[in-house]
């Protein structure tokens, strides 16, 4: 008897604009808070579960499909980010009981910003060999991670603007490569640039 073997390519999409389009909703929404123009998180809270959190490790998973290891990782990485934010804030607002609350140390918060910014900033080494888009973008995130840090030790009121703006604009940028990432697609050519890398 002959065995015959056959391979199946299975084609998955390109996840980069649904992965781009969680970061930049719920940035969008965060940072309106930092800017004092809405009030507390208890309504932000869905935004990071289900687009900062859900539909980034949708995109990691996908990405790990189409050996994209700067996505997939990226993705992930800031996909659990929101889902560990978005956690924090339902402790602060007793969700996980009132001795949970009760015993929140935001220093810890403090070292998990820095621990992100660390691997934020490898992230950003490696953007520099992919485009100009994801450099500024990374560089945002690195600002933005930083000033979270540094206003969660308590120092001083200004790293909570910077980490305002920052956020702010992360969304924006991610709007453009939302943009870029589908009418390039759809379009067959480059119509929003991406821009070539600084390193080689």
């Amino acid at each position: 008897m002959e065995n015959n073997s056959y391979n199946v390519k299975s084609v998955v999409a390109d996840p980069t604009a649904l992965g781009l389009t969680g970061l930049a909703m719920v940035t969008l929404v965060a940072s309106t808070q930092k800017l004092g123009i809405t009030d507390g998180t208890s309504l932000i809270v869905p935004w990071a579960i289900f687009l900062g959190a859900i539909a980034q490790i949708l995109a990691s998973i996908f990405d790990f499909k189409h050996n994209n290891l700067f996505g997939a990782i990226a993705f992930a990485a800031y996909g659990f980010f929101w889902l560990a934010v978005g956690t924090t804030w339902m402790i602060g607002h007793g969700v996980f009981g009132e001795s949970m609350k009760a015993a929140m140390d935001f220093t810890q918060l403090g070292f998990a910003f820095v621990g992100y910014l660390i691997l934020s900033l490898i992230l950003t080494v490696v953007a520099l060999r992919l485009n100009k888009f994801l450099t500024l973008t990374m560089i945002l995130i690195d600002i933005l991670l930083l000033s979270l840090a540094m206003d969660t030790f308590g120092m001083g009121g200004a790293w909570h603007t910077i980490a305002a703006y920052s956020e702010l604009l992360i969304s924006l940028f991610s709007f453009y490569g939302v943009a870029g990432a589908l009418i390039n697609k759809t379009y067959e050519r480059v119509i929003v640039p991406m821009g070539k890398p600084w390193a080689k």
